[in-house]
C-alpha cells in the first residue's frame, strides 16, 4: 500500500471517529430533551454519566489528528480537513457539556419542574437539537447545502431564545412562586442558544474543510 493510500485510510478513520463522537452528542441531546417532558429521569442521569465518554472521544480524535500531522506529509487540503476536525470536536464537546448541564439543573430541581409553564422552552430545545443534527448531516454528506440550512436555522433558534427569555422574565415579574424555577429556565434557554451557536460553528468548519472558505462566526 502506498503512503498516500495509507494516509487516505487514516483520514477515513478520522471521519468515522468524528461520527462516533457526533452520535454520543446526539444521544446526550435526546436525553436532555427528556427534561422538557418530565416523563423520564433515567435518560438525563445517563447523559451526565456519559459525558466522560464524549470527553474521551475528543481526546482520542485529537491524538489521531496530531499523529496525522506529525507522521504523515499532508498536502494543503489535508491540513485544512485535519484543522477543521480539531475545531469541530471542540464544538461537539461543548454541546455535550451543555446537554449535561441542562440535565444537572433539571435533576436538582425540587420539586420537579412544572412542565406546563415553560412557554416556548421545549420548542427552543427542539430547534437547537435540529441544528446539531443538520450540522452532522452536513459532515456526513460533505454537502455545503446542508451547511446553509444550518445557518438559516440559527435565526429561528435566536428568535425562540429571545421569545422564551421574555416569557420567563414576565413569569418572574408576575408570579413569585415560580420565580426561582423561571431563573433556572433562563439559564437552560441560554445553554440551548449556545448549543445552536456551536452547531453553526461546526457547520462552518465543515464548509471550510470542503471549500477553504471560513465564515467569521466560526472564529469565535
Amino acid at each position: 500500500m502506498s503512503p498516500r493510500m495509507h494516509f487516505d485510510e487514516q483520514l477515513e478513520q478520522l471521519d468515522r471517529e468524528v461520527l462516533k463522537m457526533g452520535a454520543l452528542v446526539e444521544r446526550a441531546l435526546k436525553g436532555a430533551a427528556a427534561v422538557f417532558t418530565g416523563r423520564d429521569r433515567v435518560k438525563p442521569r445517563r447523559v451526565i454519566n456519559d459525558d466522560v465518554l464524549v470527553n474521551r472521544k475528543e481526546r482520542d480524535i485529537e491524538s489521531l489528528c496530531f499523529k496525522l500531522l506529525l507522521q504523515q506529509q499532508p498536502v494543503a487540503r489535508d491540513l485544512r480537513v485535519i484543522s477543521s476536525v480539531l475545531k469541530m470536536i471542540t464544538d461537539l464537546e461543548r454541546i455535550g457539556d451543555q446537554a449535561a448541564d441542562i440535565c444537572r439543573i433539571a435533576l436538582d430541581a425540587n420539586p420537579p419542574w412544572p412542565i406546563e409553564r415553560m412557554g416556548h422552552l421545549p420548542q427552543l430545545a427542539e430547534a437547537a437539537t435540529a441544528m446539531v443534527r443538520g450540522a452532522l448531516d452536513a459532515f456526513v454528506k460533505k454537502d455545503v447545502g446542508f451547511v446553509h440550512e444550518v445557518m438559516l436555522a440559527d435565526s429561528e433558534v435566536d428568535r425562540l431564545y429571545a421569545l422564551t427569555r421574555r416569557e420567563l422574565i414576565e413569569l418572574i415579574r408576575t408570579d413569585e412562586n415560580i420565580s426561582e424555577v423561571a431563573l433556572e429556565w433562563i439559564i437552560v434557554a441560554k445553554y440551548l442558544e449556545r448549543i445552536g451557536d456551536h452547531a453553526q460553528n461546526f457547520a462552518e468548519w465543515v464548509e471550510y474543510s470542503l471549500t477553504g472558505i471560513l465564515k467569521g462566526e466560526a472564529l469565535g
